[in-house]
């Protein structure tokens, strides 16, 4: 009894795999771009629980996102929050340098990039030239009862996460130019909301994404200001204010998602918190403020500057 009992609850849960299989390949045995993926993994690994995580996280983002957001972070303690800063990083980009990605005119090798994205291991990365671009709905946003508008704002970069976010959302996603990538981020500076390079383990150990987040709606951006998860790390720039063009109208201070910019007076930037985003810069009606290299902060993810070495 108890034998034949195990053999249906298996066939049962080899059914329901079966069907939720099919539902993430939209009706398919195998879409051509997880056969892509595939190829990318050691094809054993991808069934390991690393190669469903990628699957999971690209084919379903903002369930992912909504649970992450609502139900993991706030429960994570000091080891939780290492492991997610090791397997899932953020680098923050001020606007000429997020241009530089996906405005790159030759292959470049990028080594050694444990110096600019503190990973537990080097990640190495070959950027190619046109690099392909697809626009996908934010699933941060999404996963919000009044999101921020426009939602079209998460900018894949490169194979072959383009072709798996075009085949697996083909509502929520579409292919764009160079051109109209570059407008986009200058678009989404104006709009008050900074720049950062995501890198995950689960999706081949390297860059993958450039999210345009709004401190309302990012989950990255909630980690780090609520939940204290070091996602994010500094573009390598510090802002600065010009206290002779400071008008004291607060714009900025409203306007920073780190909170590192306080107003009495005038503006004061507290260098500790901040990640130089240049969210304030857009922001300040005087252009009382700047922002300016500063080393402690790290080296910018600056193509331009780490193509040349």
């Amino acid at each position: 009894m108890a034998t034949h009992v195990a053999l249906v609850i298996g066939a049962l849960l080899l059914a329901a795999c079966g069907g939720l299989w099919l539902v993430g390949e939209r009706g398919r045995l195998l879409l051509p771009s997880t056969r892509q993926v595939i190829r990318q993994f050691p094809f054993w690994r991808f069934f390991t629980l690393r190669g469903l995580h990628f699957y999971v996280y690209g084919r379903w983002p903002r369930q992912y996102m909504s649970f992450s957001i609502r139900h993991v972070q706030p429960r994570l303690g000091p080891r939780g929050k290492r492991w997610v800063f090791d397997n899932y990083h953020g680098k923050v980009l001020v606007t000429e340098d997020a241009k530089s990605l996906v405005a790159v005119n030759r292959e470049i090798p990028l080594q050694d990039l444990e110096q600019i994205i503190p990973y537990a291991a080097a990640r190495n990365l070959v950027l190619r030239s046109p690099p392909e671009v697809a626009l996908l709905q934010c699933p941060c946003r999404l996963s919000r009862a009044k999101p921020c508008l426009p939602t079209e704002v998460c900018m894949i970069v490169g194979q072959p996460f383009v072709d798996f976010v075009l085949e697996h959302h083909p509502h929520r996603s579409r292919r764009v130019t160079q051109a109209e990538a570059l407008e986009m981020l200058e678009a989404e500076h104006r709009r008050g909301h900074l720049h950062a390079a995501w890198f995950k383990d689960a999706c081949l150990n390297r860059f993958y994404a450039i999210c345009n987040c709004c401190k309302c709606c990012c989950g990255g951006l909630e980690a780090m200001v609520r939940n204290g998860i070091g996602m994010m790390t500094s573009s390598g720039y510090v802002a600065q204010v010009d206290p002779e063009r400071c008008q004291a109208c607060g714009r900025c201070q409203a306007a920073c998602p780190f909170h590192a910019i306080h107003v009495d007076g005038k503006a004061a930037v507290r260098w500790e918190a901040c990640l130089g985003c240049g969210v304030c810069t857009g922001q300040c009606p005087s252009q009382a403020v700047h922002l300016v290299r500063d080393e402690r902060k790290g080296p910018p993810l600056d193509v331009r500057l780490l193509a040349g070495k």
